[in-house]
């Protein structure tokens, strides 16, 4: 029986990036939990960032996400790094602009890998990358009338 390194579903597929998009319209779990999808994968990690109703002491009541023209390439270029350093077997990745509330979608990130660890650091390492390098950027308004501008990068 050959080294289980030796067997292509422990590799990284020639292809793993499945999905990358930036959206003004809800997401969908299903759609990117379906985007990696994969046989030779033992491991799919999922991290799901919603809309909460509080940040630093004070109460949310809405925000919007706005994006530079680049942050479409900026994202591949995150997803790029990651299947370099994991072997991936399928990415996605979406994150929402526009108007959001309370408990809206923001950004859902998907990672298969051949086993569960890899799976959690490749996901973990393209959610932080993310939101560190793409050029998207968050308004806050809070429930006294004050908001705030949170930049990604």
């Amino acid at each position: 029986m050959a080294p289980i390194n030796d067997h292509p579903g422990e590799q990284a597929a020639d292809e793993p990036i499945k999905l990358l998009a930036i959206r003004d319209t809800p997401l969908s779990l299903d759609e990117v939990f379906r985007a990696v999808g994969d046989d030779a994968a033992g491991g799919t990690a999922l991290f799901v960032g919603t809309v909460r109703n509080h940040d630093g002491g004070a109460d949310v009541d809405k925000l919007g996400y706005s994006c530079h023209p680049s942050a479409e390439a900026e994202m591949r270029r995150v997803a790029e790094k990651v299947v370099a350093e994991f072997p991936v077997r399928a990415l996605a990745a979406v994150h929402r602009v526009g108007d959001l509330v309370v408990g809206d979608l923001a950004v859902v990130v998907a990672v298969s890998c051949p086993h569960r660890g890899e799976a959690f650091e490749a996901c973990r390492k393209l959610i932080d990358d993310l939101k560190h390098e793409v050029p998207i950027w968050k308004h806050q308004t809070f429930s006294d009338g004050t908001e705030e501008w949170v930049g990604a990068c």
